[in-house]
């Protein structure tokens, strides 16, 4: 097959979707992943000239075997670039926080990206090539109130991320993370007025990233950098890193 593919997950919003333009722009056959938001993927998919949809929980192991099952059955086996973005901040103090939202954090955002990348990295061994892009956060790498949950996720995603560098390195499969500031989407348009006063005084460029500014490096990452691996990407305006 002569056109490359790439698969986002969670990639009919917010930085998922950006991600997905992006990389159609670069020429990607686009796989736009979505678990309930269809009406949102398709919009996506048809922004890009070459896409199509995949369905699946990918905080189930049936979702992401669904995901590998359609790769393999419907487009030969073939993927040249997976970007875990799918993911959710059920935002709460850790004396408030259930060991529900705990687990439903954890099945998403850290089983979700450490089964996709055992899964689907399998189709990348078999030719000994890939990029393999995960989402993490700046969460994962400082302090914020009320998202111990979401943090300690971002920061193991970003542990994966080096592991999973060293261990593919052999087959030529990059494995990066990009941990995205705060980026105006629909996750921080919730955070109280007050709050995001807070947080601009801590972004030396004085505003919130977009989702197209992850896009970029995501795009870079896909189709550039063939010495950057094992690495962590921050796109943040400023405020680390």
């Amino acid at each position: 097959m002569d056109k490359r593919i790439a698969v986002v997950t969670g990639g009919g919003t917010g930085i998922g979707a950006a991600c997905c333009i992006a990389l159609g722009k670069a020429g990607f056959k686009v796989g736009v992943h979505y678990n309930k938001s269809k009406e949102s993927a398709e919009k996506v998919a048809s922004m890009i000239s070459d896409a199509f949809l995949i369905q699946g929980d990918v905080s189930t192991i049936e979702g992401i075997d669904n995901i590998y099952n359609v790769l393999k059955n419907e487009h030969g086996g073939q993927i040249d670039v997976l970007v875990n973005n799918a993911g959710i901040a059920l935002d709460n103090p850790i004396f408030s926080a259930t060991p529900e939202e705990f687990q439903k954090t954890i099945d998403l955002n850290m089983r979700g990206t450490w089964y996709a990348i055992k899964k689907i990295a399998r189709l990348m061994i078999r030719k000994k090539s890939g990029r393999i892009i995960n989402i993490s956060s700046v969460v994962g790498s400082v302090a914020n109130p009320a998202q111990s949950i979401y943090g300690m996720t971002k920061a193991a995603i970003d542990n994966l991320t080096k592991v999973a560098a060293l261990e593919l390195a052999t087959y030529n499969i990059l494995v990066n993370s990009v941990a995205p500031g705060f980026i105006q989407t629909d996750m921080t348009n919730k955070i109280p007025e007050e709050f995001q006063k807070n947080i601009m005084q801590k972004i030396p460029l004085g505003r919130m990233g977009t989702p197209e500014e992850i896009g970029e490096v995501v795009q870079f990452l896909a189709t550039s950098g063939s010495y950057i691996t094992g690495s962590i990407l921050h796109v943040n305006g400023g405020m680390y890193g």
